[in-house]
């Protein structure tokens, strides 16, 4: 432990305070639909296109990274490939963001936002809500929990179906030396540094799934040629801002 310590101490120092979020590495092809609360997200800002992941937490509001913020956003809902347009596809434009009001740009603290659509969804085999973490985890032993979303696979490595990997969350110290900032009580250290399994470019905002619920928000991530951990949002940290701001949960 000592001599990995010693080997990420000095990377921490070179990664600038918003190192690259999110994608998946490492990982495979999900089953079509088998993960029903999916959310890709097109973001308008300026003239430029870009995504990010979401999952869906009601019928009308979708859980993601506040960084994923733009002028407009449209949400698609029941997707496996996100270049075709199947039958099982919802495709909602966001009527407000709802960002967390303390959201640092610079740091990725309280990375996380509400999207209320324009209107309800409605609820399929291939589209469904996922449910929340009810309790602030402090795990013993640490579990093995996992990630999806429609991000690059590898440098310059695009995909269109959506990829999924099981990852472990780690001891926060993993992190605290990795990143310039990092803040325990609100974020989630996750993935092993023996493994080249992680998330990268791409996949911000979506969900970790640990024992059947929401624990974390993909916020930020390893480059491609630093390994694992990574950082992501600890949704126990927030539900008394979620539950303020959407009351049906």
């Amino acid at each position: 432990m000592q001599v990995l310590i010693l080997f990420l101490l000095p990377m921490a120092f070179l990664l600038p305070p918003g190192a690259r979020t999110a994608e998946i590495i490492g990982g495979w092809e999900a089953q079509p639909h088998s993960r029903p609360y999916m959310a890709y997200l097109k973001i308008r800002r300026g003239q430029k296109n870009s995504y990010c992941g979401g999952f869906l937490v009601a019928k009308d509001f979708v859980l993601t990274a506040a960084h994923c913020w733009g002028d407009a956003i449209t949400v698609k809902l029941g997707a496996h490939d996100i270049s075709e347009e199947e039958d099982s596809q919802q495709v909602i434009p966001v009527r407000r963001q709802i960002p967390h009001p303390n959201y640092n740009g610079n740091t990725y603290k309280n990375d996380i936002m509400l999207l209320q659509l324009t209107r309800r969804v409605k609820l399929t085999q291939a589209v469904g809500l996922l449910q929340l973490t009810s309790a602030r985890h402090r795990w013993r032993p640490y579990p093995t929990c996992s990630v999806a979303g429609w991000g690059r696979t590898g440098l310059n490595v695009r995909t269109n179906v959506l990829q999924e990997v099981y990852l472990v969350v780690v001891n926060d110290t993993f992190c605290q030396y990795r990143y310039l900032y990092y803040f325990p009580s609100s974020m989630l250290c996750v993935g092993d540094p023996e493994d080249d399994k992680s998330i990268n470019l791409g996949d911000s905002g979506g969900p970790l799934v640990c024992r059947g619920v929401a624990e974390g928000i993909v916020s930020r991530c390893i480059s491609n040629s630093i390994k694992p951990p990574a950082v992501f949002t600890r949704i126990s940290h927030f539900l008394r801002w979620i539950k303020a701001n959407l009351p049906e949960i």
